[in-house]
């Protein structure tokens, strides 16, 4: 099944509205905490940049360490900001009415499983058979170099 089929819902065609309404919930309120996260997390950079007076005299060992905490951080605001993105997405969907199905099956994806991870394409059944696809292929694919690697030593 495609990503944009639309599956019936209801005998009219609309997700109950009880059901939409609980998503968007979930959905809005796991943004608005991501939001402040990000907000949060921006301002404590500023805020230890603009009061760290000894900034520009650490040594290499300071500096390298500073580095890699603000290469975390940022690495954390990135992951918060894609999460976002994925959230808006599902909200887009939700308007859509296709959110909460399956990209695959088309089955309605567990209320349990959409509270954990509100932006989920796929119930669970669906995403552990695709991870374990996925697994396969790495598997297949270091084997295919193991054995591209062990012919250029014989050759």
């Amino acid at each position: 099944m495609s990503a944009t089929t639309k599956v019936a819902k209801t005998p009219g065609g609309q997700m109950a509205r009880d059901r939409y309404a609980e998503l968007k919930r979930i959905l809005e309120e796991r943004r608005r905490e991501i939001m402040s996260e990000v907000q949060d997390k921006i301002r404590d950079v500023r805020t230890e940049n603009s009061n760290s007076p000894t900034h520009g005299v650490l040594d290499a060992a300071e500096t390298s360490e500073s580095d890699i905490q603000d290469e975390i951080e940022f690495a954390l605001i990135q992951m918060k900001a894609e999460t976002l993105s994925k959230i808006d997405e599902a909200l887009r969907r939700l308007e859509e009415g296709t959110f909460g199905y399956c990209f695959e099956c088309g089955e309605e994806i567990s209320e349990r499983r959409l509270r954990a991870l509100p932006f989920a394409l796929r119930c669970k059944d669906c995403e552990e058979a695709r991870e374990m696809a996925q697994q396969r292929e790495r598997v297949q694919s270091q084997r295919r170099g193991a054995a591209a690697l062990f012919m250029d030593m014989q050759g």
